[in-house]
């Protein structure tokens, strides 16, 4: 696999993600289901931020970032509070409580995206394909991004990768 190959494949993982979460009975937003989840993500990495600081982090308009905070909010997957060093500037964080939403987005299974996806219903192959997505999931969490950007990761033998 190249480059190139990883990334059509993790854009393929994201769409299939993207429909993977259920949005029945959900008010429809301008905001991208796309943008809400980077924006979630960069939040349970970075617990605290500001909404300058995501929009810094993720590339996003300030406003585009505000929209998502807005959104993940009112789902009760975040909360906000008043920077103390700097009244005007929110810090956002993980909600400390689930919300019966998010926990209904963490709690459906993707079985139906992926039988469509695959185009089979065989338990075998779907089960198959699960557990290399979570194999993928438990290696690749989302610090692998970073550790990836610092150059940190080491081939066999604990030596940076490319040594020797």
């Amino acid at each position: 696999m190249n480059g190139v190959e990883l990334f059509l494949l993790g854009r393929t993982l994201m769409k299939l993600g993207e429909q993977a979460i259920p949005t029945e009975g959900l008010p429809q937003y301008s905001t991208s289901n796309r943008a809400v989840l980077i924006v979630a993500s960069d939040i349970l990495e970075h617990p605290n931020s500001s909404v300058g600081d995501i929009a810094e982090r993720t590339s996003f308009a300030q406003s585009k970032v505000s929209a998502c905070v807005a959104r993940l909010r009112e789902g009760g997957a975040i909360e906000t509070t008043t920077d103390p060093a700097d009244r005007r500037r929110l810090l956002v964080r993980p909600a400390r409580r689930i919300s019966e939403r998010v926990a209904r987005i963490r709690s459906t299974p993707i079985t139906a995206t992926l039988e469509a996806a695959l185009g089979t219903d065989d338990p075998p192959r779907i089960a198959e394909i699960t557990t290399a997505l979570e194999t993928l999931a438990e290696h690749l969490a989302p610090e692998a991004i970073a550790r990836a950007r610092s150059g940190t990761a080491h081939g066999p033998g604990g030596a940076p990768a490319g040594a020797g």
